[in-house]
């Protein structure tokens, strides 16, 4: 029988009864060392190899909480791609725990630059050593650590069922006034009793978290006194980000930082709630040729990195970062499949939403559905269940795929988030000032699950109205309540003259920009704001396919104007949980939506409509109406002039909802669509709060005459259910 010892290394550094074993993959490297840190001292062990590429070794007494770091020996050839400088202590790239802050000097580089970091990337290597200005990774046993939840204590809730909620892990409960002072902004924090109590008030069912993997902050940002806020800068991929966790985690080390993280999870799932990790894979903290040298660029940065083939070595920067990694390579692709089976298999979260997906699904002719990582992603037995959401676009060529993604991914939709934003606020703006703006149809097609982009496949309509992720806001951009009171980014505190963010934003100010005083002469503004962030919100939750909604909008959160707060970690970007009665009032709106949602299968449809009936003697599964009361046409679907109309649907169980939407800028008289039974009014956007209607006969309202006229208030949204 072989023995274990014969077998060879998994990539990255285990611990053993009696040491570690040591892989690491350099295949251009002429040598690598595994050096062991103590303090100041440093102790050196050659590796065995290379084959196929790797390096590696059995060390014998080294135990858990060792750190460590690897230096690469090989050709300084940068016009080739080949930048080896054993000058330079790199990261594991599979490093468990990550310890250590980054430091901005000109030692951090594999090239020689001044003082302001300014330098040829072509040109000599710096002699200077990094050791003790890098992060160094550290050995985590996790031999022994309890499994993660059982798969019959996970929450596994149905896609139709799910409902999203994105959020920053510090950020959500940094201001929580319930959660403990030492809680505050970390994983404990996040499955805290009163954190889970606002979630499960809520409705929603996931959490999806921003990125967690260990990151760090570019150098420009720190040259401004910023931070990289959102994560969106990965230095491992399979190390907690430790400045989430409490500062006794901290002390106690990885191992500790890894146990809140799990303990988060687990108490998370307990409360029904599934966890979605936002991972980035796409690109790296170490920037294009000009950047730091950190860990991938000096272990082989020929292999990781999307260069263009030609002489001198260029990148091909498809992310924005210039740092972007090469899926058309093999061992790129293990790197990340390897993590998501970390991520799920030993920290126990339920899927996850990948940034910048096309550039993972990028081979050699570009973009394809077929692509190894993503084929491998939805077959792989350690991710079967799990949701897998693609951020389908990227700004290479050929960048936007929505709709593209093979099952079981679901994707984000930014086509509902267009259609959502120009409906209740851009056209509205356009027409206060005598403008034209879009026809109702984009609209239609998104609430009835945008069958034009996700129905595709073989068969058709294979895929589910819920593989659309729909969303209105999202950690960039802005805030629902900011896209009623901004027309225009204000992101000067981003320290780059305004010029970065979107001006895309499909927003609308109601006649003032910004904040708006109760005493103030603008203030007649407010209470439509405050009804279009209603109309957005029910439209998002009340839509088919599976609703996303980014935290704190469920509270009227702002960033005042910022549509890009990357680098705002400031209350910018916290989320306060200090009310007012108005924002009192949308949380109570918010959590009534979501809970019209959950008990009605008719907005949770998981077929694609048809048009006919949905059982026998049923009325269609999907219909729509004039204001008359009449059936749409083809003429009344190209009437630009038309913003008010009927949706009704039905399920074969009877189960039936009615919405009707005026998108107009005066009230709007509708004759309501027959159905089987009487419609009574359940919700109103013209209501401040669905528990204290105002007009109570209104509240109560039964409708027994089907062609009965109700009036509709301008850019209002009512939701009717047949009577009992």
């Amino acid at each position: 029988m072989t023995s274990p010892r014969n077998r060879p290394p998994r990539l990255g550094v285990h611990a053993t009864d009696d040491g570690v074993e040591v892989a690491v993959l350099a295949p251009h490297a002429e040598a690598v060392e595994l050096c062991l840190l103590d303090g100041q001292h440093e102790r050196r062990v050659p590796l065995d190899g290379p084959r196929l590429g790797v390096f590696w070794a059995r060390v014998p007494g080294v135990r858990a909480g060792q750190r460590y770091g690897f230096r690469a020996h090989g050709p300084w050839e940068p016009a080739y791609g080949l930048r080896y400088n054993p000058a330079k202590l790199l990261v594991d790239p599979y490093a468990r725990g990550i310890v250590g802050a980054l430091d901005y000097g000109p030692a951090t580089y594999g090239h020689v630059v001044d003082d302001e970091l300014q330098g040829d990337p072509l040109g000599a290597p710096d002699p200077r050593d990094s050791a003790g200005l890098v992060p160094h990774g550290v050995v985590v046993d996790t031999r022994h650590l309890p499994g993660p939840d059982p798969a019959a204590n996970r929450p596994w809730t149905p896609w139709r069922d799910t409902v999203v909620y994105e959020a920053h892990v510090k950020g959500l409960t940094l201001h929580h006034p319930e959660v403990p002072q030492e809680q505050r902004g970390t994983y404990l924090g996040l499955a805290h009793p009163a954190v889970v109590d606002h979630l499960l008030r809520l409705g929603v069912t996931a959490v999806e978290l921003l990125p967690i993997h260990a990151y760090a902050t570019e150098p420009h940002l720190v040259a401004k006194g910023l931070t990289n806020y959102w994560g969106y800068s990965t230095l491992g991929f399979f190390a907690p980000h430790a400045d989430y966790a409490t500062a006794a985690a901290r002390a106690a080390g990885p191992a500790a930082v890894l146990d809140e993280l799990r303990t988060a999870v687990h108490r998370l799932h307990e409360a029904g709630l599934e966890v979605l990790l936002d991972v980035v894979y796409n690109h790296t903290c170490e920037g294009g040729l000009p950047g730091q040298h950190l860990s991938w660029r000096g272990l082989d940065n020929a292999m990781y990195y999307l260069h263009d083939g030609n002489i001198p070595a260029s990148l091909v920067d498809v992310t924005g970062t210039g740092s972007a990694l090469d899926f058309r390579r093999p061992e790129v692709i293990r790197l990340a499949l390897d993590s998501l089976r970390y991520w799920a298999q030993t920290v126990g979260v339920d899927g996850f939403r990948f940034d910048l997906a096309v550039t993972l699904g990028r081979g050699q002719q570009g973009f394809t559905p077929d692509h190894p990582l993503l084929v491998a992603a939805g077959q792989d037995p350690a991710l079967h269940g799990l949701k897998l959401v693609a951020e389908p676009w990227d700004i290479g060529p050929g960048g936007w795929r929505t709709g593209q993604f093979p099952p079981p991914f679901a994707e984000w939709n930014d086509r509902f988030r267009n259609a959502v934003r120009s409906f209740w606020l851009a056209d509205p703006g356009r027409a206060a000032h005598g403008l034209p703006g879009h026809r109702m149809r984009d609209l239609a097609t998104r609430l009835s699950g945008s069958v034009d982009l996700f129905g595709h496949g073989t068969p058709p309509l294979m895929r589910s109205p819920t593989a659309s992720v729909n969303f209105v806001t999202a950690h960039d951009g802005f805030t629902m309540a900011d896209l009623v009171a901004y027309d225009h980014k204000h992101n000067l505190a981003n320290g780059e003259q305004n010029r970065d963010g979107s001006d895309d934003n499909r927003s609308w100010n109601h006649g003032a920009e910004g904040p708006v005083r109760t005493d103030s002469p603008a203030a007649d503004v407010l209470p439509l704001r405050r009804r279009s962030v209603r109309n957005l919100f029910a439209t998002l939750v009340l839509a088919a396919g599976t609703p996303m909604i980014t935290a704190g909008d469920e509270m009227g959160r702002t960033q005042g104007g910022n549509n890009n707060a990357y680098c705002q970690d400031n209350p910018t970007s916290w989320v306060s949980w200090d009310l007012d009665e108005w924002r009192r009032d949308l949380l109570t709106t918010a959590s009534f939506l979501v809970g019209l949602r959950r008990a009605h299968p008719a907005l949770r449809t998981m077929t694609f409509y048809s048009g006919l009936p949905a059982g026998d003697g049923a009325a269609a599964d999907l219909a729509w109406y004039t204001p008359e009361g009449t059936e749409f046409d083809h003429g009344r679907w190209h009437d630009a002039a038309l913003r008010t109309f009927q949706m009704s649907r039905t399920t074969k169980d009877g189960d039936a909802v009615l919405l009707v939407v005026n998108g107009a800028l005066n009230p709007i008289d509708v004759h309501l669509a027959a159905g089987d039974n009487p419609w009574e009014l359940v919700w109103d956007s013209v209501w401040d709060n669905p528990d204290d209607a105002r007009d109570s006969a209104i509240h109560g309202g039964l409708h027994p005459a089907p062609a009965e006229v109700v009036t509709l208030e301008p850019l209002s949204l009512r939701v009717y259910v047949p009577r009992a």
